[in-house]
């Protein structure tokens, strides 16, 4: 027998048994090794019904192995009688749907699990985790991990990456040019000469053969396209490094989450070597490759589908391996319903989480003290499971570990260290954005394992637990406020798990930390001065500007960075045009150190907005830049009222491009009927009907929020910009 060290890239199901595994080592290249690997799930309910399955599995799958034992149930926490069928990766997924259609009565368990979860539970793997392997031939016989999901600094893999891109977004045009850059070579192939091109990007393939293939737009359109282009001409393309296996395409769709509709567009998925579509991938936009690294490891999926699932997903897969190790069942369809509660316990028990109105204005020397992923803090030192009893005060639990508590507990230790490492490092670093990615995504899965314990398809969710969970972040954050208090702050916000403070002569790290250590005395939950802001901006209501909103502000940290939430810059819907104004004005406010400096940069900030707004009230505006993107919440028949999103979806419908539900539609408003029109190379828009006046409003209404705070409101600045500058507004600070 041989042996190597190496990475591991991906794992997925034979075709027709066992498991295919990709290493990637410095030594011997990249590896491809087999391992026999049967799978097994459950069958549980009636005795009588659960004989005639035995007796209808073992008499129509010759190939599986049929026994009658017993597992443990999460809810009950006693074992109960189960029939366990064994049989091959590959084909438990049509086993099951055939086995639960002739016995629906019958609950099933350990039916839906990805086998590179069910390896990760038996041999603690996870994608690009560094193994000593021993093989024969191409079998392998052991594997060893050597590494573990939850360091802070794992051994970086020699990974080979190649990146296309193309010369426009197909969505609003027809690409005609393809740039693949690796190894700090760029090649330019043009889409048009079929075969030169096909023939050109496999030289590119087989020569550099890459383990990661990173496109923009390649799931819904560069690698379907260029398979169909493979098709016509005969010309083979080897995107995958498994040469017996085809580009898995998974269909699109869409789903309901968060009270939004939400779409996902087909996945084009490689085996051997990894595909992530950038306008696919769910955290790219904000953290990149870094981030679908940092998911795939602590979740153990496999990296491809890591950078295109949602965190829920990703706790879920956490808590079944879980599950898995401890030898509990996992519930295919939940069975577990709500508890049956009265009016009066609905309405006490489930308030959410604690929001205070802030205080309206500009505020100086603000310390944000941030618990530390409090939910799942909560969640781990109170011991909230379903399993187990509801807790009613803050405080130790005194039954052992629940199933929920086991799997948070390496992921909240993982991003405390993150983050404790990251205030350790000076501001100039360059390798902070790449931990401050990794513990964003770490965030991400943290926020969610709350969500995802009240949803009501959650395999491990219980709605009862989730409402406690509210309850006691409640009584922490009121903890916290008491500290605050009684130690002289004044308490300017509080937002679910965090608190904006002031106190005269506080305005550095350590003016803070005797608070800090008073929260922590009181609650016990891990905390943390996430910034003081030399200045910070509660913003008033648009419809009411006695009212502040508790998720509107805006402010600059004294490590010279902006914090920004609730305005149009933070919106998918804003305009190019409009979210730059809003950046180039933060970015005249954020030298500002005291609410004095703010008001003395007012003119330049009123002289930019008014360069703005009349380059747009005449049409010096690219169209690109005017662009909206609007979510597509229902489907388009279901209008009664034709709003924009869907006149625009109606007119790429007619060209024969449909929007699909969750989709955001590309639209420019227009003067007269139909009042928009849809953004695509195939449908004429002339810049005489576009709608200036509106996007001048819509400009207006953005500058306004910026500059609310030193009271320029909207019909302020209307009447300033109307006069063209020239009329003097007096302006006092709030």
């Amino acid at each position: 027998m041989a042996e190597f060290s190496g990475w591991l890239l991906d794992l997925y199901e034979g075709q027709q048994s066992g498991v295919v595994l990709w290493f990637v080592t410095r030594e011997a290249g990249r590896v491809r090794l087999y391992q026999d690997f049967p799978v097994t799930f459950y069958i549980s309910g009636a005795e009588k019904e659960l004989k005639k399955a035995g007796i209808f599995l073992q008499s129509h799958f010759p190939f599986i192995k049929v026994i009658f034992t017993s597992r443990k149930d999460l809810y009950s926490q006693n074992h109960i009688p189960v029939l366990a069928v064994e049989t091959q990766p590959a084909r438990i997924a049509a086993l099951v749907r055939r086995i639960s259609k002739q016995f629906p009565v019958l609950d099933y368990y350990d039916a839906d699990i990805p086998v590179a979860i069910r390896y990760a539970a038996q041999f603690e793997t996870f994608p690009l985790a560094y193994c000593r392997v021993t093989y024969e031939g191409e079998q392998l016989q052991a594997i060893e991990v050597l590494d573990s999901p939850w360091e802070l600094d794992p051994p970086a893999p020699p990974l080979r990456i190649l990146q296309i891109d193309l010369d426009c977004d197909p969505r609003y045009g027809k690409p005609e040019l393809l740039t693949v850059h690796f190894d700090d070579k760029e090649h330019h192939i043009p889409i048009q000469y079929e075969s030169s091109s096909l023939i050109r990007l496999n030289s590119i393939l087989t020569n550099f053969d890459p383990d990661l293939l990173l496109t923009n737009s390649g799931d819904i359109w560069l690698l379907p396209h260029l398979l169909e282009m493979s098709k016509r001409t005969g010309i083979a393309l080897n995107f995958n490094r498994d040469p017996n296996r085809p580009v898995m395409i998974k269909k699109e769709g869409s789903y309901f989450t968060y009270g939004r509709i939400v779409y996902r567009g087909q996945q084009a998925l490689l085996f051997g070597r990894c595909h992530i579509d950038s306008r696919n991938a769910m955290l790219w936009q904000d953290y990149d490759l870094t981030s679908a690294l940092e998911m795939a490891r602590v979740t153990r999926l496999p990296i491809q589908t890591a950078a295109r699932c949602s965190p829920g997903t990703g706790i879920n897969m956490m808590e079944i391996i879980t599950a898995l190790k401890q030898g509990v069942l996992v519930p295919w369809q939940k069975t577990h319903g709500e508890e049956v509660k009265t009016a009066y316990e609905l309405l006490r028990n489930d308030q959410g989480g604690l929001v205070y109105q802030p205080v309206k204005g500009i505020h100086e020397n603000v310390g944000m003290i941030d618990f530390i992923s409090l939910y799942p803090s909560i969640m781990t030192y109170c011991n909230i499971s379903p399993e187990l009893p509801i807790p009613k005060d803050l405080g130790n639990s005194p039954f052992p570990p629940g199933l929920i508590p086991i799997t948070l507990k390496p992921l909240l230790e993982k991003r405390v260290a993150m983050k404790q490492h990251l205030l350790a490092l000076p501001p100039d670093n360059p390798l902070k954005p790449y931990y401050q990615a990794r513990a964003s995504s770490l965030k991400m899965l943290l926020v969610c394992c709350f969500g995802y314990m009240g949803y009501k398809a959650a395999k491990f969710g219980r709605i009862e637990s989730h409402e406690a969970i509210s309850a006691l972040g409640r009584e922490a954050l009121l903890r916290a406020k008491e500290a605050a208090e009684d130690m002289g702050f004044t308490v300017l916000h509080l937002y679910v798990d965090g608190i904006w403070v002031k106190k005269e002569d506080c305005s550095q790290p350590d003016d803070f930390l005797p608070l800090l250590n008073e929260i922590i005395e009181r609650t016990s939950l891990p905390i943390a001065l996430d910034c003081i802001y030399s200045w910070v901006a509660f913003l008033s209501s648009k419809q009411d500007s006695h009212m502040t909103v508790p998720n509107r502000y805006f402010g600059a940290r004294q490590d010279g960075s902006t914090t920004v939430r609730g305005i149009e810059i933070r919106k998918h819907d804003t305009p190019a045009y409009i979210t730059r104004m809003q950046e180039d004005l933060l970015g005249i406010f954020e030298n500002a150190s005291t609410a004095q400096e703010l008001q003395d940069l007012l003119p330049r900030a009123l002289a930019l907005v008014l360069e703005r707004y009349k380059n747009l009230r005449a049409g010096r505006v690219r169209l690109a830049d005017l662009v909206v993107h609007k979510r597509m919440s229902k489907e388009l028949s279901a209008y009664r009222v034709r709003s924009a999103a869907a006149i625009a979806a109606q007119q790429l419908k007619d060209i024969g491009q449909p929007i699909r539900l969750g989709q955001r539609v590309p639209l420019v408003y227009t003067i007269g009927h139909p009042g928009a029109c849809a953004w695509h190379v195939h449908i004429p828009l002339d810049p005489r009907s576009v709608n200036y006046a509106y996007y001048c409003k819509l400009l207006v209404r953005a500058a306004s929020a910026i500059l609310q705070p030193l009271q320029m409101d909207e019909a302020a600045l209307n009447t300033y910009l109307i006069s063209d500058g020239i009329i003097q507004i007096p302006i006092e600070l709030l």
